[in-house]
């Protein structure tokens, strides 16, 4: 694999040392090291902003409005007959 892009990354002495000292730990060099958790991160607070956690009375609604056959209001009726002008 070919480092397609750099990150740099300004640390006192204290906090390489210690992140250093990990991945010797590790037994992976550092920049290894750092990429790995940095990512892991990354997934962490993706899959905690882009997930949506419904309670057991929210799930039981939202399968049930699934449930039923889908009727277009009259605003999306004039909005899909708009779309459709637009296209032709």
């Amino acid at each position: 694999m070919t480092a397609a892009a750099r990150l740099d990354l300004r640390l006192n002495s204290t906090d390489k040392d210690r992140i250093t000292r990990a991945a010797d730990l590790r037994g992976v060099p550092l920049s290894a090291f750092v990429r790995d958790a940095v990512l892991r991160e990354a997934e962490t607070v993706m899959a905690a902003a882009l997930t949506v956690t419904l309670s057991s009375a929210e799930s039981r609604r939202f399968l049930a409005a699934l449930d039923k056959p889908f009727k277009p209001n009259a605003k999306l009726k004039k909005a899909m007959t708009d779309a459709a002008k637009l296209i032709r």
